[in-house]
Order: structure tokens, then C-alpha cells, then sequence
């Protein structure tokens, strides 16, 4: 019977960084993973998504340029062939996921394919792909659920035939006429706006009274703007009662009012919930936060030494959370002493424009009793942003009034989520309003809006 000292499930972010890192650290480490290697966000979510709206927003962008383009460039009829695009993404998928393999491989992590099922806290056993051996009992000293999550399904409106989820919507084998998303979070505005994009006409229903609800109001109205501009029709404060066998789709709104949508697929995009079931996590009784297992400040759950990271472990549900808390994991088991008590883990919403958060928005100050100073720069004043053709949006800071610490940074606009890194680089650094208006920035660069929304905080604004 194989034992090691940390057994991981899920080869996803979090799992596959946990265990080289664990390697790394000279821990026995053996690692479950019955699918491909890179999990979600790899394979069906954060890297082939923005493949396609890559390809999506090119194809877009040639299709603009005719004869009266400022730019002078004049496109004849362009076209896609959607298969092919589909190949190249799978093909950058196949080399990340590629690479993982090797990683692991290099750092000496024993990877067992097939499908795990949790006898107790220490015991595993595994169904072996492809082999005739039946059932591999592993035991550990310590277990490591990292299993993610999985798209969230309407009772009524099952996945199946024309209701597609995020994983099939990446990988069309045609595109449709019509498409309906039902969510407009950011999973279904990234995937409605590249498809609108591609042609396709769509429509967006959302329950609540406008788009990204999760996210600022002032952050989404140039995303709101950018949807009415593509022509997606909106159905704000609407419900969706089901599709029926002649492609209907049934609508309600907050009045009462029933009408119906002909559609050719129907795109549920309403959230994720953690991946609890189907491999005996229920043997082993531990303490629940929701849907998601409920977890200490070292990732530990209510058992000793099941550890917990990632989506299964609740929101947010971020691949870059996951690996963090991987990480340290494996740092903890090697005798370390760590915390995950992070400032800052931004998130960002790959629409076009892209929004970029990261600490606290200024009525999330608020609602913390911080007294806190907020201004914004605009790029409409960004020399940078003008050459882009991509004006619409801003850089906000927030800071507490009493020592100027910077708390919070929002961003909307092209490219803004490469600003990501300066925005969490300066809450975990504890930096001041001073700190930032003294770093010179480069120019010209959409990261001088970050210089000065600091300037315009310390009254000091130098180009607005």
C-alpha cells in the first residue's frame, strides 16, 4: 500500500502548486487527478477564455475598419472560421497544461490519475484510468482537497442540447444565430460581449436591476456602455422560466410581465458552487461554511491535518487565491509558520472595457468605519489611452483621510488588468498616497492614471 506524506486531489492551481511547493520542501507528495492536469482554470476557464475573447476582439476590431475609419485602414469582408480558432486555443491550453505535467514531474510529485474517493482522514482509494488494476489505496499524513467547483445549473433548464454552460460555450464547433445568457456577472458578460463579437446576436438577462452586480456601479457603466454599443439586447430585472421545445425562452420581469425570446442556445451563466460531492468528502463529517468547506486562517479544516483550498473552500473563487493558499500549505506542513491573511487579492473582469478591483471600494471603507479619501483620474486625459482609441474609464484610489494608507484601488478601462500587480503590490506594502504620487511613472502608459489619481487625492492633480 503506497503512503506519502501530503496526499493532494485536484490538480488544479491550487493542488498542483501546493505539491511542487511541497516538493520543493523535501514533503513526500503524491497528487490525485482524474482529469487534465491545470484544473478549471486551464482547461475550460481562465486561460481558453481569454483565448477566445482575444480572437473575438480581433476579429471585432478588422471588421470596424472600413472606409471611414480615423485610423486609415480598410478592411475587405473579413471572416472567421471558428474551428480553427477553437484549435488554437486548444492548442495553448495543451501547452500550459503540458507544462504543469513537467513541473511536477521535475519536482519529483508522484501524479496518480483517476478518480478519488476518501475512506477517512488519512486513507484514499483510486479508481486507476486506463487500467485493468481495479482500486489503489493510498495512505497519508495529510490530505489536501483542492477539488474547485463546477458552473451552477437551473433546476428547470438542466444543462443539455441548446443550454450550454461556460465549458461548451468555449469550445463551439459552430457559432449559433442567437445566443441568451442568463447571468450577467462576469463570466456571462465575458463570454456575451466575445460573442457578440463573433457575430452572434445576444441577448442578456439578468435578476437584478443592471450588469455586474458583484462589481462599483461607476466600474460598469463603460461596460454597459460597450454592450449597447455592440448592439446586445439587455433584459435587466428579469427572470428566466425555462425554454421550451420550439427554442423560447421565457421570460418575467420584476412586474409580472411574461414575453419570450427565440434563441438558438441559451448560455446559463449564473455562478459556480464549490465541488463537495462524488469522491466520499462526506465520510469525514467536517464543519461547512454554506456549500463550501469551512476553513481556519492556515486552510486548515475542522478535522486535523484535511487541509482545504481553493474554490471548495468558498469565495473568493479566484485561481490566484487558490495557489496562494497552496502554497502555504505545503510551507506549514514543512514546520513553517504562516497565515493566509492577505491585504489585497484583486480581481479582474475580462470585459471590454476590463475592470480591475483590489481592498476596499470606497462605500466598502465606509461600511468598515474608515474615514477615507477617494479620487478618481480619468483616462479621457491619458495620452496613452487616446492612442488605444479606449478613453472610457478610470483609476480610483481610496485612502484613509487620517495617514493617507491606501486602501483600495478600482480600474476600469482597456488593459487595466496588467495594473493588477501595482495596485496589490502597494496595499501589501502598506503604501501611502506620498509613496505612490512621489514614484515616477513612465509615460506615456495607462499606469500614469495610477500617479495621478494620487496626486488628485493629495489635491495636487497636475492633468485634470
Amino acid at each position: 500500500m503506497p503512503s506519502c506524506t501530503l496526499l493532494v486531489i485536484g490538480g488544479g492551481p491550487g493542488g498542483y502548486v501546493a505539491a511542487i511547493r511541497a516538493a520543493q520542501l523535501g514533503i513526500s507528495t503524491t497528487l490525485i487527478e482524474a482529469e487534465s492536469l491545470g484544473g478549471t482554470c486551464l482547461n475550460i476557464g481562465c486561460i481558453p477564455s481569454k483565448a477566445l475573447i482575444h480572437a473575438a476582439g480581433e476579429f471585432h476590431k478588422l471588421s470596424q475598419y472600413g472606409p471611414d475609419s480615423p485610423l486609415g485602414i480598410q478592411a475587405q469582408s473579413p471572416a472567421i472560421d471558428i474551428a480553427r480558432t477553437v484549435v488554437w486555443k486548444d492548442g495553448i491550453v495543451g501547452r500550459l497544461t503540458g507544462g504543469v505535467a513537467a513541473l511536477l514531474k521535475k519536482s519529483g510529485v508522484n501524479v496518480v490519475r483517476g478518480w478519488a474517493r476518501i475512506i477517512d482522514g488519512k486513507t484514499v482509494d483510486v479508481d486507476i484510468q486506463n487500467k485493468d488494476a481495479g482500486v489503489l489505496r493510498i495512505t497519508c499524513e495529510h490530505l489536501l482537497l483542492a477539488t474547485g467547483s463546477q458552473p451552477v445549473a437551473l433546476p428547470f433548464m438542466p444543462f443539455g442540447g441548446p443550454v450550454i454552460s461556460s465549458t461548451q460555450a468555449l469550445s463551439p464547433s459552430r457559432l449559433p444565430h442567437s445566443l441568451a445568457v442568463v447571468g450577467a456577472g462576469y463570466i456571462g458578460l465575458e463570454l456575451g460581449m466575445a460573442y457578440s463579437k463573433l457575430g452572434v446576436k445576444v441577448s442578456l438577462i439578468e435578476a437584478q436591476d443592471r450588469i455586474l452586480p458583484a462589481y462599483d456601479a461607476e466600474l460598469a457603466k463603460p461596460v454597459l456602455a460597450a454592450l449597447k454599443k455592440l448592439g446586445v439586447d439587455l433584459h435587466l430585472s428579469c427572470s428566466v422560466l425555462g425554454l421550451n421545445e420550439k427554442g423560447i425562452l421565457r421570460l418575467k420581469s420584476a412586474q409580472g410581465d411574461e414575453t419570450g425570446l427565440a434563441v438558438e442556445q441559451v448560455l446559463v451563466a449564473v455562478g459556480r458552487r464549490p465541488r463537495t460531492e462524488g469522491f466520499g468528502l462526506e465520510s469525514l463529517l467536517l464543519d461547512m461554511d454554506g456549500a463550501a468547506l469551512r476553513i481556519d486562517d492556515q486552510c486548515c479544516t475542522s478535522m486535523r491535518n484535511v487541509w482545504a483550498i481553493g474554490d471548495v473552500a468558498g469565495e473568493p473563487m479566484l485561481a490566484h487565491r487558490a495557489m496562494a493558499q497552496g502554497a502555504m500549505v505545503a510551507e506549514i506542513i514543512a514546520g513553517g509558520r504562516r497565515r493566509f491573511v492577505p491585504a489585497s487579492i484583486p480581481a479582474v473582469c475580462f470585459t471590454d472595457p476590463e475592470i480591475v478591483v483590489a481592498g476596499m471600494s470606497p462605500s466598502e471603507a465606509a461600511a468598515a468605519g474608515l474615514d477615507c479619501i477617494s479620487a478618481a483620474f480619468p483616462f479621457a486625459a491619458n495620452g496613452r489611452a487616446m492612442t488605444l482609441e479606449s478613453t472610457d474609464g478610470f483609476v480610483r484610489v481610496v485612502a484613509r483621510r487620517d495617514n493617507h494608507l491606501v486602501v483600495g484601488w478600482q480600474a476600469v478601462g482597456q488593459g487595466v488588468a496588467e495594473l493588477s500587480t501595482a495596485f496589490s503590490q502597494s496595499l501589501e506594502m502598506g503604501a501611502c498616497l506620498e509613496d505612490i504620487a512621489g514614484t515616477i511613472h513612465a509615460h506615456p502608459a495607462l499606469g500614469e492614471a495610477v500617479h495621478e489619481a494620487a496626486l488628485r487625492a493629495l489635491g495636487q492633480a497636475l492633468h485634470v
